[in-house]
């Protein structure tokens, strides 16, 4: 081999080599830079088959965050249970009735009780609307009561008043919410009363109360004057999952209430709560409407229950009311607003013998479960207390 081959051999050999070695640095360098592989998954397979694992270029579904397992957001509120608002709804009743139930007690505390002092019983009453009859009832029958077994011990005396309070009150009156259906249709409860007594606000409360016995219910917005009352509704009823049906402004309110009975068959609901516009008790034309609503929602099922709303601090104006009102629609249960915000606490005593039916549930505070079932022992302890 001549030097100029030999040459030339080593000049290739030292190419091959630097070549070489060169692109084995880029394919190094390329493999450093490509991201991990992705974990191979499983796809299923027809039993017998190989597991096809995913293209590799394809990027893994990111697994969910540990806290999202099995979670569900909850956005609905839950009500209160109804028996649980009555020890906190006491003390209000209490604080706010204090000065009836001071009034009398301080008198029957008195070492005699002369005809003076029985007229003081008497103006304190009548002062928290018992109403003419039942203060003259109350006090012939306490008074007898106290003379006949020569009472003089105060705390007596007291469960004396008690025992008459209470059987004014009469704790035998059914105040239980009529609000089952019959033949697999739900119970229509249908609620009235003037411009003014919290109605639209007691039918969202009422949702509530019924919510919490685990019922089924469906809103109806027949107060179709008021765009306002029909969105107040829907949003009581959205915050415990509850449909509201609603018509335009001005519409029918007797179609609304119609509807509301037909969505209530049509979804299985237990009870059909049909708010209606506020309507003066002096106005014939809108009192014959209110029983056009009552008649065409019997047309799809029986009205279970009629509540008339009265505001406790009309005092003798809401026994006017209530009269007009029974006339009309049968009206089977009382709802007492804001008695929390007057010592007219007798109200309770003269609506009920002005109408012969039960109050039913009271208002008391502006939070969403300040309604409570009426009961008659603990409101005349809380007037006592």
């Amino acid at each position: 081999m001549t030097t100029n081959e030999l040459i030339a051999l080593i000049s290739i050999i030292v190419a091959v080599v630097v070549l070489g070695g060169g692109a084995a640095l880029v394919i190094t360098r390329g493999r450093r830079q490509l991201p991990p592989a992705p974990p191979t998954r499983e796809i299923d397979q027809p039993d017998g088959a190989t597991p096809i694992s995913p293209d590799p270029e394809v990027p893994a579904e990111p697994e969910p965050a540990e806290a999202d397992h099995g979670t569900v957001v909850d956005t609905l509120e839950r009500p209160e249970a109804p028996q649980g608002r009555l020890v906190r709804l006491r003390a209000r009743l209490a604080k706010s009735q204090g000065s009836l139930g001071k009034g009398l007690l301080a008198v029957l505390g008195r070492s005699t009780l002369d005809d003076a002092a029985w007229e003081e019983i008497e103006d304190t009453l009548l002062a928290a609307d018992v109403g003419v009859g039942a203060t003259d009832e109350l006090v012939a029958n306490l008074r007898t009561k106290l003379r006949v077994e020569g009472v003089t011990d105060p705390e007596v005396a007291k469960a004396a008043l008690r025992a008459e309070l209470v059987r004014l009150v009469d704790p035998t009156l059914d105040r239980s919410l009529s609000s089952a259906g019959a033949d697999g249709r739900p119970g229509v409860v249908l609620v009235v009363g003037v411009n003014g007594t919290g109605k639209t606000t007691t039918v969202g409360r009422l949702a509530r109360v019924l919510v919490a016995d685990e019922k089924t219910v469906v809103l109806g917005a027949a107060d179709t004057f008021r765009a306002a009352a029909a969105d107040q509704l829907q949003t009581w009823g959205e915050r415990v999952g509850v449909p509201t049906v609603r018509g335009p402004e001005g519409g029918d309110p007797a179609s609304v209430g119609f509807e509301s009975v037909q969505r209530g068959i049509a979804d299985g609901a237990d009870v059909v709560l049909v708010d209606t516009a506020g309507r003066l008790h002096t106005k014939s034309g809108l009192m014959d409407e209110l029983g056009k609503v009552k008649r065409v929602i019997e047309k799809q099922a029986p009205v279970t229950e009629v509540l008339l709303v009265i505001d406790a601090t009309t005092g003798q104006n809401g026994l006017t009311q209530a009269r007009v009102f029974g006339e009309v629609v049968d009206v089977t249960g009382i709802v007492l607003t804001k008695l929390d915000g007057t010592a007219k606490g007798g109200i309770v005593i003269a609506v009920q013998r002005e109408l012969g039916v039960p109050v039913k549930f009271v208002g008391l505070g502006e939070g969403a479960d300040d309604l409570a079932p009426f009961d008659a022992d603990e409101f005349v302890d809380a007037l006592l207390s």
